[in-house]
C-alpha cells in the first residue's frame, strides 16, 4: 500500500541536460562506479560528468521524478548499424537505473514501453542494449545477438605467415586513417555500429587511452585495409580489437604481432565475434572462452521487415509474432515478393505460419544462429518447406559488435 501511494506521487518526463548530475548519480549508484574505478580509466574528479553531456544532449532520455528528483531513467541514445550491408537507424537502450527504494513498482516496464514508442516514431526500427540481467531484457523483448570471444596464446603459439606484399604502420589511435578504416569494415560488415566523433568517444570511455597502441595495416598499393588496438603491459600482448577488410591484411597483422615474441611472454585477446581463431593456427591448443556480449530488438516488426535485405525473394509465407511490451508487434504479418525481388508485407495470413517470439524474430533476423537451430530448440514452429525457405532468404553472416554504451 505505501508502495502505491508513492507511485501516485511520480512523474514521467524527458530528462534534460538540467538534471545531467542526478543522471550520473543514479548511474554510479545502481552500478556501484567509484571514484577509484573512474580514476584508474583516466578520468578527474568531474571530467565524467563533463565527458556524458554529449550523450545525453543527443539522447532520447526519459526518466520517473518525485518532486525534483530523479529516482529511474532510461537513455535512448541514437546510432546507426549495418544489417546485412543495409543501414539502419537503431536506438541504444543504457543508463537504465531505479533506486532501490523504487523497485517493483513496474516504473522501469513503463520507461521501457515508452521508449520504445520513441523509438518507432523516430523509425528505429531495432534496439541494441548492453544487458546487466539477460534474463530480465529477455521478459522485456530483447535476445542476444552478438558474442565476445577470448583467447590467450603463449608466445610460441602466435601465428607466423609468409611476408605479405604491404606493410604495418603504427598511428595515434585517433589517426584520421584508423577512423576511416574502422569505417569502411563497418559498412560491410554486419552488425557493426558506424562511429562519429561521439561514438569513438564512447569506444574509450573506460580505458586509458594513453597505455593503447593502434597498428595499421597497408597493402602493396598503399591502401589501408585492417588495423589492431594493443597494448603491452607485464609481458603480455593485449589485443582490444582486430578488424581487417581481406585475409591478407589478417596475416599481415598477425605477422606484426608476432614481431613482438621477444618481449612477451603470451597474448590475450578479444574477438566480437564467433570465429575459428583456433583453427588458423598451427598450434590450436589453446585457451578460449565465448560469453554473450549484446542483446537486439526488433522495435516495430513490420517497418523493420518491409526495409530488411532479404538473400533472395522467396514464395509467401506469413509470421505469427507475439511481444510482451509492444503491443503493435503482436499478431500476423505476411511477406510476398514481387518479380523484382521487392518484399511487400501485409497483416494477413499468406502460405505457411512461422510462429515465433519477438526474442526469436530478433535473433533470427541479424542471423545469430540460423533457423533449423531454433526449430530444431523448438523456439520457432514452422514446416520442413517454410523452414528451408527461411534459410534460403535470411543472409548467413554472424554479427560482428565491438562498442559499449
Amino acid at each position: 500500500m505505501q508502495g502505491h501511494k508513492l507511485r501516485e506521487q511520480l512523474v514521467l518526463k524527458p530528462v534534460s541536460v538540467k538534471y545531467l548530475d542526478q543522471y550520473n548519480e543514479l548511474l554510479r549508484y545502481v552500478f556501484q562506479v567509484t571514484n577509484q574505478e573512474l580514476e584508474e580509466s583516466g578520468y578527474e574528479d568531474g571530467e565524467i560528468v563533463r565527458a556524458k553531456r554529449p550523450v545525453l544532449q543527443k539522447s532520447e532520455v526519459l526518466g520517473w521524478f518525485n518532486g525534483e528528483r530523479l529516482v529511474s531513467q532510461i537513455c535512448i541514445y541514437p546510432c546507426i548499424v549495418n544489417i546485412h550491408g543495409k543501414l539502419f537507424k537503431m536506438g541504444g537502450l543504457t543508463g537504465v537505473g531505479t533506486y532501490p527504494e523504487y523497485t517493483n513498482m513496474g516504473l522501469m516496464n513503463d520507461l521501457i514501453k515508452v521508449g520504445l514508442g520513441k523509438m518507432r516514431e523516430k523509425k528505429q526500427w531495432i534496439s541494441y542494449l548492453y544487458p546487466y540481467s539477460i534474463p530480465y531484457y529477455r521478459r522485456k523483448g530483447w535476445e542476444i545477438i552478438s558474442e565476445h570471444l577470448m583467447f590467450t596464446l603463449k608466445d610460441t603459439q602466435i601465428p607466423k605467415y609468409p611476408d605479405q606484399p604491404g606493410y604495418v604502420e603504427r598511428v595515434p589511435i585517433d589517426d584520421k586513417v584508423v577512423i576511416d578504416t574502422y569505417d569502411r569494415f563497418a559498412k560491410s560488415t554486419h552488425g557493426s555500429m558506424i562511429r562519429e566523433k561521439l561514438e569513438w568517444d564512447e569506444y574509450w570511455r573506460w580505458e586509458n587511452e594513453e597505455e593503447r597502441n593502434a597498428a595499421v595495416y597497408y597493402d602493396g598499393h598503399n591502401i589501408p585495409m585492417g588495423y589492431l588496438m594493443y597494448w603491452i603491459e607485464d609481458d603480455i600482448f593485449h589485443i582490444k580489437e582486430i578488424i581487417y577488410l581481406n585475409q591478407e591484411a589478417r596475416k599481415g597483422l598477425w605477422n606484426f604481432i608476432h614481431a613482438h615474441d621477444s618481449m612477451i611472454d603470451k597474448l590475450e585477446g578479444h574477438v566480437y565475434k564467433n570465429e575459428p581463431i583456433a583453427y588458423l593456427l598451427d598450434d590450436s591448443q589453446i585457451v578460449e572462452s565465448i560469453e554473450p556480449y549484446f542483446m537486439g530488438r526488433i522495435v516495430d516488426v513490420e517497418a523493420f521487415l518491409k526495409e530488411y535485405p532479404f538473400a533472395m525473394k522467396g514464395r509467401s509465407f506469413h509470421f505469427v509474432v507475439t511481444d510482451p511490451i509492444a503491443d503493435w508487434n503482436n499478431g500476423i504479418f505476411g511477406l510476398s515478393w514481387a518479380k523484382d525481388g521487392t518484399v511487400t508485407v501485409t497483416r494477413e495470413k499468406i502460405g505457411r505460419p512461422v510462429v515465433l517470439n519477438i526474442q526469436t524474430l530478433t535473433a533470427l533476423m541479424m542471423s545469430f544462429r540460423r533457423p533449423s537451430y531454433f526449430y530444431k530448440v523448438e523456439h520457432l514452429k514452422a514446416d520442413p518447406k517454410t523452414l528451408k525457405l527461411l534459410e534460403n532468404i535470411i543472409p548467413n553472416e554472424k554479427p560482428y559488435f565491438s562498442d559499449y554504451f
